[in-house]
């Protein structure tokens, strides 16, 4: 069973938010590290893009397979985790403390159009 952490909101497409005032901390959710198994890659925006919800921002891939990162909130990327760059594989770790960017918000009630986590579970229920 996938770790779904009560805190968070969720989008669809399996990246999770933490909104601590303007600022956005933004992951891919357990279920999805799960889904890709080993991750080898994580290719990230640069600090300073603007990141639109619903659209790609970079992509994770796996030996199995690459998926794309959709935004779950808009806004201008202020820190992406450099560890990622070197340790990928710190994703399937830990999912939740191993996030890939962080964004300051520029509309934050578009964190309204997300999931809760009993909302995120149906859909990794499906």
């Amino acid at each position: 069973m996938s770790k779904i952490l009560d805190s968070l909101r969720y989008a669809e497409s399996h990246e999770w938010v933490k909104l601590e005032g303007d600022v956005a901390t933004v992951g891919i959710t357990d279920y999805a590290q799960h889904a890709l198994g080993n991750i080898v890659y994580v290719d990230m925006p640069e600090v300073g893009d603007e990141v639109t919800q619903g659209e790609d921002f970079g992509a994770v891939e796996s030996v199995k397979a690459a998926s794309d990162l959709i935004s779950p909130i808009s806004g201008e990327v202020i820190e992406i985790n450099e560890a990622l760059e070197d340790e990928p594989e710190l994703v399937n770790q830990d999912a939740f403390s191993n996030w890939i960017m962080k964004v300051k918000v520029s509309d934050p009630s578009e964190i309204d159009n997300l999931l809760d986590a009993a909302g995120y579970a149906k859909i990794c229920e499906e």
